[in-house]
């Protein structure tokens, strides 16, 4: 049985500031009303195929199980990383879960945030590619370049297997612009696109060949493992000693059954803002916008608002990115260079590297509206039948505005329910919980105040989702 594998990894450095580490791309709607996670499940339908296999951070393994949610999609595992060790491990943790419920299970490997514009021509790819994939080969997409791009990694094809079809020769680091052109030139050559269709496990195998190290690890990580209604959670301690490397080092760059299918089905990794620009309809003077933009004279730019007007007159070739905290502004031909300003933050200890104002949590999330030196409001968001943590704080204490939705407020030994326009006060050192039990998104107004407002003044008793002390 065909079974898609997603991989969701990933920091959040390249599209900051929408994407953080703490909410990266894939998890955003970039280039449609569905997020990239979503969309890259979506295209899969179209496949005769198993429940998906999903391996993510396990700090992100609420925002996946909310999305395959709202696709009202049961994934066959959630593979929860202790801590990320790039490809080949994690392909190698869902090879170890896939072999468990079909032995002859062939995995289509997709990361969650490219971008595919023509579904069709890649399931037409995918299905010309299964027999081989059966066979035995470790076929890998190479997309058909549509310029000299130097961002991407290229694959040099061998003889033809059949039409669209090659022997993998080798792989090709990421080419400087006369070489790339060189490439193009050639018609021999492909972008990696990071996609790969082959049997559980043959790729297995092929790591117990390659990188030993790798499977070992990987495998007594499996063994003892925990599991969790569909997440899974290797061990730790074990997976900690993993080696890190990718599947093409660590595997296709060495095997001799390798194999590259050509692809042409309008691929990006939407690895930079430009990306964006270059798949987004634009207008008749090559702009893109997004959100609440006013443009005067402006041309081959890409404007991008999330939470208040942007207004430009005069430029051009420019990328202009808004949040509620942040405003990115770049030359549309540099913005590559964003990750040196997410390293700058880093190193200053700023959280704009990771957080948004709004941060996802299991039950919902929450935003900052205003921070002072002795208060702060929040706006926060409870999923229909979610609750918080039973909790308490020493150093603040807490009101409550119901907006919308009927809250259930537990305080101490009260349990009571709060309507839209009713509010409620959580004294300092009292034992708290709030929940929805309503059918609707629960929001409410907070203002803490207190001599101390961090998140870590939370001491929680009681937590649905394993998070108690």
């Amino acid at each position: 049985m065909l079974t898609p594998v997603l991989l969701s990894g990933g920091v959040g450095s390249r599209l900051w500031p929408v994407s953080r580490e703490s909410h990266p791309k894939q998890f955003l709607a970039l280039a449609g009303e569905l997020t990239m996670l979503q969309e890259t499940l979506r295209r899969t339908s179209g496949l005769e195929a198993a429940a998906p296999i999903v391996v993510c951070n396990e700090e992100h393994r609420f925002m996946v199980a909310e999305q395959l949610r709202q696709l009202d999609l049961q994934p066959s595992a959630l593979i929860l990383e202790p801590q990320g060790r790039n490809t080949a491990p994690a392909l190698a943790l869902a090879a170890l879960q896939a072999v468990t419920i079909d032995p002859e299970s062939i995995l289509l490997v997709l990361p969650a945030d490219h971008l595919i514009t023509d579904v069709e021509a890649f399931i037409a790819a995918v299905e010309k590619s299964l027999p081989f994939a059966g066979e035995g080969r470790l076929m890998t997409f190479g997309v058909v370049p549509t310029a000299p791009e130097t961002g991407y990694g290229y694959i040099k094809c061998g003889p033809g297997l059949a039409d669209d079809l090659y022997e993998l020769e080798r792989f090709v680091e990421k080419p400087d612009a006369a070489v790339a052109h060189d490439y193009m030139e050639s018609g021999g050559y492909l972008w990696n696109s990071g996609m790969f269709l082959l049997r559980a496990q043959t790729y297995l195998d092929e790591l117990g060949k390659r990188a030993p190290d790798i499977l070992a690890c990987c495998e007594q990580a499996m063994h003892a493992a925990t599991a969790d209604m569909y997440f899974v959670r290797p061990d730790a301690q074990l997976f900690e000693r993993c080696p890190s490397d990718s599947i093409d080092y660590a595997v296709m760059e060495k095997t001799d059954a390798g194999a590259v299918v050509s692809l042409n089905c309008g691929w990006s990794d939407v690895g930079a803002w430009s990306a964006l620009w270059e798949v987004a309809e634009r207008d008749a003077d090559g702009n893109v916008f997004r959100g609440d933009v006013i443009m005067d004279n402006c041309r081959g730019s890409y404007f991008r608002s999330e939470s208040r007007l942007v207004a430009a007159t005069g430029v051009e070739n420019l990328v202009v990115v808004e949040t509620a905290d942040a405003i990115l502004i770049a030359d549309r031909d540099k913005v590559q260079d964003v990750k040196r300003i997410v390293t700058a933050l880093k190193q200053g200890r700023r959280p704009e590297a990771t957080l948004h104002r709004r941060v996802y949590r299991p039950w919902g999330c929450y935003e900052s509206l205003i921070t002072s030196e002795r208060f702060q409001v929040k706006r926060i968001v409870v999923n229909p039948g979610q609750r918080l943590s039973l909790q308490m704080h020493h150093h603040r204490a807490e009101h409550w505005i119901v907006v919308k939705g009927t809250a259930e407020v537990t305080c101490e030994d009260k349990v009571f329910m709060l309507a839209e326009d009713e509010s409620t006060y959580i004294p300092l050192g009292h034992k708290h919980r709030l929940a929805n039990p309503g059918h609707i998104p629960l929001e409410i107004i907070e203002v803490q105040s207190g001599a101390y407002l961090g998140e870590d003044d939370i001491v929680r008793f009681e937590d649905v989702y394993g998070r108690s002390q």
